[in-house]
């Protein structure tokens, strides 16, 4: 995915309110935009950081810019939370996760559950059916490891309680991990700042619900998926 129109360079004042970013542009103009990412961006928030904003001509919007990329690390990370379904579904169709391509229709935010909606559904007459769960990961806090999560996430663990449920109704449920930076060999589950999500994912893998992790290309001119990277975590099944 090429960013059109280029991606306009800045200077990270401030993340505050957790919708908005002050930047001071190239040209020496300090501006508001909006942050797409509602999360706690551990380790992407310093000022003085090179970051990367998307521009926004005309419409409705109050910010005309959007936070993109951050440099955190020596590295290019996305933290636009409206990414990962795409790319993931990008990546489903060039067949970088095992047979998920082959699956003969494919929709977006289909209700399910208790309340909630998956982000891929898809199905085939002979296949049945594999709900995809995407969860966006940018926290690396040792080199070339990345985790998730960076925060307490109960809306995370509810979905991995709900993916179980589908994989003992019958159908595949898969959880895709898509990491926002090139600076990654491998994705573990963060147990020590959010247990209760480990224990969820735990208890999910056991009940048959399958993970995979995709580490992202990254350039200020494009973000696309590029391999899937290890789970590091004891009875993940690999997805096939």
């Amino acid at each position: 995915m090429k960013f059109d129109p280029p991606l306009v360079p800045a200077t990270l004042v401030r993340r505050y309110k957790r919708f908005l970013v002050d930047v001071e542009l190239d040209s020496g103009e300090m501006i508001t935009g909006s942050c797409p990412n509602t999360g706690s961006m551990l380790g992407l928030t310093a000022p003085g950081s090179r970051c990367y904003l998307t521009e926004h001509a005309g419409g409705t919007r109050k910010f005309r810019h959007a936070l993109e990329l951050v440099e955190a690390d020596g590295t290019l990370v996305g933290i636009n939370t409206a990414r990962p379904n795409r790319l993931v579904e990008e990546a489903i169709e060039a067949g970088m996760i095992g047979s998920l391509g082959l699956y003969a229709e494919r929709r977006r935010e289909q209700k399910y559950g208790l309340n909630s909606r998956i982000d891929i559904l898809l199905s085939d007459p002979e296949r049945g059916r594999a709900y995809v769960e995407v969860k966006n990961v940018h926290f690396c806090r040792t080199p070339r490891l990345a985790e998730f999560p960076d925060s307490v996430t109960l809306r995370g663990a509810k979905h991995l309680e709900e993916l179980g449920d589908m994989v003992e109704a019958g159908h595949r449920a898969i959880m895709v991990y898509l990491i926002q930076r090139d600076d990654i060999d491998r994705l573990r589950i963060c147990h020590d700042l959010d247990p209760g999500y480990a224990a969820a994912f735990r208890r999910a893998m056991k009940r048959g619900v399958e993970a995979c992790a995709i580490r992202c290309k990254i350039t200020s001119e494009e973000l696309c998926a590029e391999s899937l990277v290890p789970v590091e975590e004891p009875d993940v099944n690999s997805v096939s």
